[in-house]
Formats: structure tokens, sequence, C-alpha cells
């Protein structure tokens, strides 16, 4: 045999190889990362509940994802609506899409926010919610309290780890987009 036939087949045999290795890890959603157990405020706190409009929070959230980047470019821009739009970039052999991500929010008993994801848009693209959260997870730099599990398609706010001033803490005790109405309670710790 030419040693050229040879090596067209080696390097096709390469080439395909390689684009199924990387279908394969995209597709594989992976572990998802622990949820923190919720820490409990001690019976010694003040507790101030604070009510709160979409507009309000989306505010301050992103506020909070800005700080937490410390002056970074932001990697996702949160909106508040009929549910929670993250929007962000991803750049997928050169090329940069824009990525819409829509969640609907659940508040857990220890005051922390799960944002199960309801749809996704990347372009004109049909891929997977899960997989999108994976390429995220990957290729997007976030704050060390939003944490994503692309196996469960949701994203976990670690509300109890956000830093605030004054050792302050926030839970989230409603969260009801219908009525425009979300209720956070500040702990404010007796020391």
């Amino acid at each position: 045999m030419n040693i050229w036939k040879a090596g067209f087949f080696i390097l096709s045999g390469l080439v395909v190889a390689s684009i199924v290795a990387l279908v394969m890890y995209i597709a594989d959603p992976g572990d998802s990362e622990e949820i923190p157990s919720g820490k409990v405020a001690s019976a010694s706190s003040n507790h101030l509940v604070v009510r709160a409009t979409k507009k309000d929070f989306e505010g301050i959230a992103n506020t909070y994802i800005s700080k937490a980047m410390n002056g970074e470019k932001l990697p996702v821009n949160m909106e508040i609506g009929n549910d929670i739009v993250l929007s962000s970039e991803l750049t997928v052999f050169s090329i940069t899409m824009p990525v819409t991500m829509h969640f609907d929010p659940i508040v857990r008993e220890d005051g922390n926010l799960i944002l199960k994801q309801s749809s996704v848009e990347i372009g004109k693209l049909n891929i997977p919610p899960s997989t999108v959260l994976k390429i995220l997870k990957d290729s997007v730099k976030l704050p060390p309290w939003m944490i994503v599990r692309p196996k469960e398609e949701e994203l976990f706010i670690d509300l109890s780890a956000i830093a605030l001033s004054g050792n302050l803490k926030v839970k989230a005790k409603e969260f009801n987009l219908e009525n425009d109405e979300i209720l956070l309670e500040i702990i404010i710790p007796n020391e």
C-alpha cells in the first residue's frame, strides 16, 4: 500500500476520533457539584423581612455578581420578568454566540435559591439545556456562590455565601414573580 494512502487513512481516523471525543465530552453533563448544607441562624440573631420588586432584586443581583467578579468583565446578566433570564456569551471554536437561559426560581427551606432551567436559546442551535449548562460551567467564570449543576439542569444560588457588610446574611422567603413580590429575610447577628 502506498505510504500516502496509509497516511490519509490514519489522519482521517484521527479526525473522526477527535470529533467523536468532542461530541461525547459536550454531551456528557458530568458530575454536579454538591449543594452546600444550609446554615441555620443562631437564635440570638435579629431578623428583618424586606419586600422587593423584580426590578429591585435584578439590580441587587447584578450588583453582587459584578462585585464578586472583582472588576472583570461580567460573565452573565440577570433580568427578571415572568421568569429569571441569564444572558451570556459562549465562545466555541473561536465563534462567540449569545446564550439566553430561562429559569424558574425555587426557594429552598434553608433560604437559598434554585433556578430550574425551563428553556435555553443559543443562536439558532438546538442544544439540550444540560449541555449548555456544562459549557457555561466550563467556559464562564462565575462567582463562587453561583453553582452550576448541569445534570440537574439547574443553577444553585447560595445566598448564605454572599459577603454582605456587617456580617449580615440574607435568605429568600418568597419568590412570587407573577405578583412582583419577593420577600428576603435579613439576618443581623447580635455581636
